[in-house]
Formats: C-alpha cells, structure tokens, sequence
C-alpha cells in the first residue's frame, strides 16, 4: 500500500480519511487500517475510491498494490463521486485538484442494448459550473445519447448531474450499474429488490435489480446546447 500516494490523493480533493469512511460507510479505523496495510481492500471499496478521488480504478489498485479482492454487492447503492470509465463504477481521471469554475464532461458511447450506454475514457472537456452545483465536490456533466428519454432530452444535450442529490419520484437519474453501463431515466422508486425506472421513447417500466446498481445520481439541469 503506498500510504503517501493515497493521503496526497485525498489532500488533492480537499478530503479526510474521515471524509472517505464516511463515503465507504466504513470506521475510521477500517480505512486507516487500509491505508497502513493492515487490512486488505476489496475490489469494491477500491471502485468506490476511485470514484471519490476522481482517478482511474486502475491506479488506486496499482497504489493499493493490486490485492484488492472481490466483495459482493448488497443493501442500497452508495452515493458518492460520479463513477470512471472502463471499470463497474466510472470515474474520470484528474491528477489536478478540482476546478470550482468548471465541471467536467463525461463522454459516453451507445453501447449493445438501446437504452444503455458505456462510457469512454474522461473526461472529455469541462463545461462552465452551473449556480446550483456551486460547491458541489463531484459534480460532473454527461452528454445524452440516443432518443430514449425525447422529447425531454434530445441526443447531445449535456446534462448537469449532483452525486450527492438523493433521487425524488419523477425527476431523473443517471445510473451506473456493474455491467459497466449507464442508463439516463426518470426515477420512480426503489421497490423490494428493484430500481424502478421510466423511459420515454418508447414509453417502457424499467426495473433493475438493486444488486446490478452501483450509483443512482440525480440530474438537476440541461445544456440544449451542449
């Protein structure tokens, strides 16, 4: 474990290992236990870090010294930083501390079911911060692809995403699941084991299984311009 990697990362995003705890809903003792590597960190917990540090899964195992091993995925997902690319939670890689003008652009691809998307390595730009994520650590920006949610969302519209905003009946979501893709719906509910969600075009019920969820964010603006 290179333990001064990990608190110069943390320093980077103005964090604690307190702050990380609180994100993994682990002790504070358990991460500074990780960090001393005295416990090994799971597979999960490493995407997790990744996503709150806003680096690659990839190089917080590298630094992790790549024992990470897997955990099962159980209870409601954790909110958090937005997820990275090429890995079941995305997160974009940065090695500069975060810029409180701008967010940045994720970039996301079709990929082999109509309304899932794969996002591609990020971020791709940065958009100006918009006054309602003023302050927002994490907040990020991602293009809609594909007319699954017209007329509300038309394809290349960027739209303005809190990771911390629970989700309310009716307002929108991007969700990260494990497969690694993403979806852009309307939130309905969480119901027994299900993410229930809502498409547009066609109008269709989603539900998805709360263990193939790893992050649900909320949308709470939209670039026409994108």
């Amino acid at each position: 474990m290179d333990t001064n990697w990990f608190a110069l990362a943390l320093e980077r995003v103005g964090a604690s290992q307190a702050d990380l705890a609180r994100h993994l809903r682990l002790a504070p003792s358990a991460v500074s236990r990780m960090f001393k590597g005295e416990r090994q960190m799971k597979l999960l917990e490493a995407v997790q870090i990744a996503a709150f540090l806003g680096l690659s899964q990839d190089d917080v195992l590298r630094h992790a010294g790549e024992a990470a091993a897997p955990a099962p995925v159980s209870g409601p997902p954790r909110r958090g930083r937005p997820p990275g690319s090429r890995s079941p939670r995305p997160a974009f890689s940065s090695g500069l501390q975060e810029d409180v003008g701008v967010v940045p652009i994720r970039s996301a691809a079709r990929g082999g079911i109509e309304q899932e998307m794969f996002l591609q390595d990020g971020p791709i730009g940065h958009t100006p911060r918009p006054a309602n994520l003023g302050g927002v650590r994490g907040a990020y920006a991602i293009y809609m692809v594909g007319d699954s949610m017209a007329p509300r969302y038309e394809p290349g519209w960027l739209l303005h995403i809190n990771p911390f905003k629970p989700p309310t009946r009716g307002r929108d979501v991007v969700v990260y699941k494990t497969d690694q893709a993403v979806l852009i719906k309307q939130f309905v509910a969480w119901s027994g084991e299900n993410l229930v969600l809502r498409q547009l075009n066609p109008p269709e019920e989603l539900r998805i299984p709360r263990r193939d969820v790893l992050e649900c964010h909320l949308v709470v603006g939209v670039d026409q311009e994108g």
